[in-house]
């Protein structure tokens, strides 16, 4: 997939090195918030990561049964990267329904009223 521009709603691999703190590190999956048409013209996306350490945070979104990837989303921990240097590469597509519970949390987490 040389030609590949992530889009909202895909799960990619990608380098989320250098983290501190509490922050997910490592190549790990990662769930694209951004859409396309800013994706490619940008070159950067945003992205949540996902960790199969669930602790039952209220702002972990659960992935469903029946995919590649399992696990939680963690929608509190919105990254900013650039998705060619971190080697983003596809893997899976998640429901639309799971990206707007993600999008329902940030607007929670952000008090953004009326979305």
């Amino acid at each position: 997939m040389d030609n590949y521009i992530p889009a909202r709603g895909d799960v990619v691999w990608i380098d989320m090195n250098p983290q501190a703190g509490h922050e997910q590190a490592g190549r790990r999956p990662a769930v694209v918030l951004s859409p396309s048409a800013y994706n490619s013209k940008v070159g950067l996306a945003l992205f949540c990561p996902i960790t199969n350490q669930i602790k039952g945070y209220p702002f972990e979104v659960r992935i469903p049964e029946g995919f590649k990837v399992s696990g939680t989303i963690l929608s509190d921990q919105v990254k900013s990267l650039d998705w060619k240097v971190r080697n983003a590469e596809f893997f899976d597509k998640i429901p639309e329904s799971v990206t707007l519970e993600i999008l329902k949390k940030l607007t929670t987490l952000l008090q953004i009223k009326n979305y």
